[in-house]
């Protein structure tokens, strides 16, 4: 039976997280597919609950299941703690006791949505993109690390970029993978021209091509040059590799071509579990009043469908059943057009689940 640990989290991550468990709970019964299901405190309901945000129990119940589904972390209320008990860290930490080295996000433009982006239509109308970035290396894990006192009573911060080329090679496997299942594109984000770390990465993934994926375009680009042409043509992309730190910049900006990172879905795959969580944060000034937009989430759910558990099927069917569901003009707020029915969380969820039920 597949194993599902559920984290709702914090602020509005409760709200779409149950949601897509009401949506789960249909799959459920129209597939034939049991899944067993557990939930753990993490973030900052797990420090306001036990005082750091990732305990043993929940580390242990995430390595011993299939997937994790993940709500939204952290707030206000927690940014000044100590770095390491801060809900980000136990997140960082989380990826890293799972080994989830390949963060996938796609960037879909839905017909219904187009004119939501901050973009022309005609520069956006089309977009779908996959970002994959490394997630468990990079800049963000690197040591040494820290503040320190140096002469003349100044501080010195200290951040360490360092790649290997088996890690680079391994979430570049990912990309040129999933690349051969959509268009047989793959772009390259590095700053090779002044950082021999990225040196190593644009050879090493050149390399990896060459061996094995001798039919996949590759483009290389600065990491400068390619924030720009995202905005600039971000109908000729198709899936975007990059490492942690130019990855994390340039999943959002694909992200904000969409209209929402309410729409945003992700999914962390390596080879110890999943996390499967929306892109968008805990937004503590709307939650518990259902105005949030619960679609990430439930796109979340179906990338987790496809990626840990095969149900392409099921998982086509929730991208379809989203979209009907924006053609009949259901938004929540952060995608409200004049002339849509705005709705709350859960009532845009219900159609969501309804439209699926009639596939």
């Amino acid at each position: 039976m597949p194993k599902i640990l559920v984290i709702p989290g914090d602020g509005i991550g409760v709200e779409v997280t149950a949601v897509s468990i009401d949506l789960l709970n249909i799959i459920e019964r129209k597939s034939g597919t049991k899944f067993e299901i557990e939930e753990g405190l993490f973030g900052g309901s797990s420090i306001d609950a036990h005082g750091i945000p990732l305990t043993d129990e929940v580390k242990d119940k995430a390595l011993d299941s299939d997937a994790v589904l993940l709500g939204a972390v952290g707030g206000p209320k927690w940014e000044n703690l100590e770095h390491s008990l801060k809900p980000e860290s136990g997140l960082l930490t989380l990826r890293k006791e799972l080994d989830a080295f390949a963060n996938l996000r796609p960037a879909i433009v839905y017909p219904a949505l187009v004119d939501a982006s901050t973009l022309k239509k005609e520069i956006v109308e089309g977009v779908d993109i996959m970002v994959v970035r490394e997630l468990t290396g990079g800049i963000y894990f690197g040591q040494p690390r820290g503040i320190e006192p140096i002469a003349g009573g100044e501080q010195k911060g200290v951040n360490t970029l360092h790649y290997t080329s088996s890690e680079i090679e391994r979430v570049a496997r990912v990309a040129f993978q999933i690349a051969e299942k959509r268009n047989k594109h793959v772009t390259s984000i590095d700053k090779s021209n002044v950082l021999e770390s990225m040196v190593l990465w644009r050879d090493t993934v050149t390399e990896l091509r060459e061996k094995e994926f001798s039919h996949i375009e590759l483009e290389h680009l600065y990491v400068d040059n390619a924030a720009m042409q995202l905005i600039r043509r971000p109908k000729t992309f198709d899936v975007m590799l990059a490492g942690n730190m130019f990855g994390d910049i340039i999943s959002d900006e694909a992200a904000q071509l969409t209209g929402s990172l309410g729409m945003l879905p992700s999914a962390s795959v390596g080879n110890k579990g999943a996390i499967y969580e929306p892109v968008h944060g805990s937004a503590p000034d709307i939650a518990g009043q259902d105005i949030a937009n619960p679609i990430a989430s439930i796109l979340s759910l179906s990338m987790m469908l496809k990626y840990s558990f095969n149900m392409d099927k099921e998982s086509g069917m929730i991208e379809q059943a989203v979209k009907n569901t924006l053609d009949k003009g259901f938004r929540t707020a952060d995608i409200y057009q004049e002339g849509t029915n705005k709705v709350g969380c859960r009532e845009i969820g219900s159609a969501i689940c309804g439209e699926f039920e009639n596939l």
